[in-house]
């Protein structure tokens, strides 16, 4: 009987993604997955480190787990992911019942350590960067957990420096990958049925510039190769020639294949990101019908991705701009790189020139020094900009940030608990009056399957990724169907409607259907 999975997964989407990747190396090796873990011979907590109460998460869990493993003999347990990346050591020595740790470099190699575990006793191996032979881990297997959806990695590590966040620390320096393997990528998925794929990165909009930036240095610049044998002597020899052009094709290849045929054929070529040119070409890959991504960095929004949704047809309107302060000095202080002018600027721009366009956010209450002004602030550009949702957080200080060190203008916990509360309120009221515009509107549903609160019910996502609850037709749905949704309610989270019709053809509506 095959050995039994399961993993556990906490964090952002970076962390779902590398959970595929995880359970296809596992189910690769000959495991098989389960939902129970009180079935499984190794349990996996692929762990987030971006708020302290992730701490308190993982070694609670693995409190419980360590009971569970005193009754099944053999049964292991295994931590990887971006605390264990940051923590090292201390997750053995805090739970010395782990059999195995590993880091957010070497996810390829969970199945090779749990055999060594199990052989030899407890292993950790965290990676202070990527093997250059496993590169990205989008390189291994992968289980999904819908046939119809698919995360693709497109960049890994930041190069910001944000005052609040430990992901460059954990997670490295930025690396793009290869504008042609995440085109033949997407390819495959969408042979295999995939219709919507997401687009992963901690800085989307930054995609492809340190690919450029290489090719620029590595090719010496544009226009100081001159074309094989142009100028020389007569009786240079055709070889050198034909030796030259094969050279300049390879490294034309090169290029086309590293920063995609737009920057490649361009005689400027100079050193740029790269994600509008990926956004137009995954949306014209047959059979995607929609592209998502997340997350963009408002510094790095430029005019050219903005233009690049709003003409690609398959690239959903719904753009994810974390704010994280309304207040030009706490955004200093958090060295976001732009003023709430700019970013409201940045914002109106998007609006304009993309139709009917949802845009959340990402929000911290109480960073190091926001005074009430600071907040009240926040709260004015938060209305301001009218959010179809947010996520709020409670400042969370991470050692090794330099947040964590500006102790002495820590906002105590009553105040930051009250002004959460003040924020949800603004953020729930501009939810609210959006989605009860949509009531009347029939809006394109991607079926996910049944809703977790009545499972009688089915629910899907519209192209601006609201979340849509529904009565199924009597010969019931399955996940993947595109179906048309008549909304008939709202709420701040979520639109509840009726079934239309099912199946018809996807693509964008410039002009939303009303129906009386």
């Amino acid at each position: 009987m095959a050995r039994k999975f399961y993993i556990r997964t906490f964090g952002c989407q970076m962390n779902e993604a590398d959970s595929e990747r995880l359970a296809g190396v596992l189910e690769a090796d000959g495991l098989e997955p389960t939902d129970d873990p009180g079935k499984a011979d190794v349990v996996v907590l692929n762990t987030c480190c971006i708020r302290e109460n992730a701490d308190n998460k993982l070694y609670g869990h693995l409190g419980m787990l360590k009971s569970l493993q005193a009754e099944r003999p053999g049964m292991q347990i295994a931590v990887g992911g971006c605390l264990a990346q940051k923590d090292k050591e201390l997750v053995q020595l805090r739970a010395p019942h782990v059999d195995a740790v590993w880091g957010t470099h070497n996810v390829g190699r969970a199945a090779e350590l749990l055999r060594e575990a199990a052989a030899e006793g407890p292993v950790m191996e965290v990676l202070e960067a990527a093997p250059e032979d496993q590169g990205f881990a989008s390189a291994l297997p992968v289980r999904r957990q819908c046939a119809h959806a698919a995360w693709v990695t497109i960049q890994v590590g930041c190069d910001n420096s944000c005052a609040f966040c430990i992901v460059p620390a954990v997670r490295g320096p930025e690396v793009s990958r290869a504008f042609g393997k995440l085109l033949a990528e997407v390819e495959g998925l969408a042979r295999s049925g995939v219709v919507e794929v997401t687009l992963l990165g901690q800085n989307v909009n930054s995609y492809g510039r340190d690919i450029t930036v290489s090719l620029r240095r590595g090719a010496g610049g544009p226009g100081e190769h001159s074309p094989a044998g142009e100028g020389r002597a007569a009786g240079e020899g055709r070889a050198a020639g034909e030796g030259r052009a094969a050279g300049e094709g390879r490294a034309a290849g090169e290029a086309e294949f590293r920063a995609g045929p737009v920057w490649a054929r361009s005689d400027e070529r100079r050193a740029r990101p790269l994600f509008a040119d990926l956004l137009r070409a995954i949306g014209a890959v047959p059979g995607i019908r929609r592209v998502r991504f997340t997350s963009p960095h408002p510094k790095d929004l430029r005019p050219e991705t903005i233009a690049a949704m709003a003409e690609t047809a398959e690239v959903c309107e719904h753009l994810h701009l974390p704010l994280q302060s309304g207040s030009d000095v706490t955004l200093a202080a958090m060295r976001r790189g732009y003023t709430t002018s700019r970013y409201l600027a940045r914002l109106a721009a998007a609006r304009a020139a993309i139709d009917d366009l949802a845009v959340t956010t990402d929000l911290i209450v109480g960073f190091p020094g926001e005074t009430e002004d600071d907040f009240s602030r926040t709260l004015e550009v938060v209305a301001e900009a009218a959010y179809d949702s947010a996520y709020m957080f409670i400042f969370s200080p991470r050692p090794g940030t330099r947040a964590a060190e500006m102790t002495e203008v820590f906002v105590p916990p009553d105040v930051v608990a009250e002004r959460f509360e003040r924020l949800k309120v603004v953020v729930e009221r501009s939810a609210l009056a959006r989605h009860l515009a949509r009531i009347g509107r029939v809006e394109e549903v991607l079926v996910e399957g049944p809703s977790k609160r009545d499972p009688s019910r089915l629910s899907g996502r519209t192209r601006q990724n609201k979340l849509v609850h529904f009565v199924p037709p009597s010969g019931g749905l399955g996940s993947g169907a595109f179906v048309q949704v008549r909304v008939t309610s709202a709420a701040p989270h979520y639109l509840a409607g009726e079934l239309v019709d099912v199946g018809l053809t996807g693509g964008r509506r410039r002009i939303p259907l009303r129906v009386g």
